[in-house]
């Protein structure tokens, strides 16, 4: 376990059968608990060719790029496994994405910082309106079934658009995104940051969506492109936005969007280390499990895709 130990994840790797013990020639498993550091890992991994499985500890692992670029070079029989906590944390984080979506259509961030009281009462519904979820992963999954008792329409864009999603009314490919976004009330970023992925909603976006939509972002900052967002919220090209993580990250004091009214950002914290604590406890313990037995290992993240 490293770069550090915490003794919820040793117990977790105990609970799957395992023990941690220093890392050595005999080392086979590899639990890596820093979110960045990848050029250590990459370091360990080159000393220690005998290790099979790797562990990391958030969803995202765009930080890690570099590492599996170099490992998608490689024989797949003598590189390792690596498992991220992907479909861990889809609960929390889907229940903040909702959270962001109710704030921006009820205008309650403009309504907040205004701290007086409003000559007209505005704000819209989530009931019956159009959802665009970009992404088909756990956070996607956990969002549809929580919006299930709005009775939304929702349209999910995922690279593999002939595997539909349960639930919703269309799946569709990325290169279909422009032709959801006249109609969309509210667009959900949900997809992996890879190179397909960047700033992927852009000012020519922003130009397709309605006047009243809202943007909410609970994936990765590069997947807007942060100067057209600005600049449509100062426009009022779109209603406003609700922000989990920005780019750059984080959002140097200052920076307009701060001073957007109609825009609520969120710290990165749609799922906190309190909540994700357990959460990545538990699936260190079923991939220990896993591993030790021969079974399927949860969160395979595949090195070609970086995801």
């Amino acid at each position: 376990m490293e770069p550090m130990q915490s003794q919820m994840f040793v117990d977790a790797v105990i609970a799957g059968g395992g023990e941690v013990q220093p890392l050595d020639n005999h080392t086979k498993g590899l639990v890596w608990l820093s979110e960045k550091r990848a050029d250590e890992l990459s370091a360990i991994l080159e000393a220690h060719p005998g290790i099979e499985w790797v562990q990391l500890p958030w969803a995202g692992v765009d930080a890690f790029a570099e590492l599996l670029a170099d490992l998608a070079s490689r024989d797949e029989t003598t590189r390792p496994v690596v498992t991220s906590a992907k479909g861990a944390y889809s609960e929390p984080v889907a229940e903040h994405a909702l959270t962001l979506i109710q704030s921006c259509l009820r205008e309650i961030p403009q309504k907040a910082r205004a701290a007086r009281w409003q000559e007209a009462r505005t704000g819209l519904s989530l009931f019956g309106r159009h959802v665009v979820i970009v992404g088909a992963g756990g956070i996607s999954h956990a969002l549809i079934d929580l919006l299930a008792p709005f009775r939304v329409d929702i349209s999910v864009v995922r690279r593999n658009a002939g595997l539909a999603v349960e639930g919703v009314t269309r799946t569709v490919g990325p290169d279909r995104l422009l032709e959801l976004l006249p109609t969309a009330d509210v667009v959900v970023l949900a997809a992996a940051s890879t190179s397909e992925t960047a700033e992927i909603i852009g000012a020519r976006e922003f130009e397709a969506m309605q006047c009243h939509a809202v943007l909410v972002n609970i994936a990765r900052g590069a997947l807007v492109d942060t100067n057209a967002l600005v600049e449509a919220l100062d426009s009022g090209v779109i209603a406003s936005a609700g922000l989990d993580v920005t780019e750059p990250e984080p959002l140097p004091n200052g920076h307009p969007l701060f001073s957007q009214s109609q825009c609520v950002i969120t710290s990165h914290s749609a799922d906190t280390p309190e909540m994700t604590g357990p959460l990545l406890a538990s699936r260190i313990s079923h991939n220990v499990a896993a591993f030790i037995q021969g079974g399927p290992l949860r969160g395979v993240v595949s090195p070609s895709l970086g995801y």
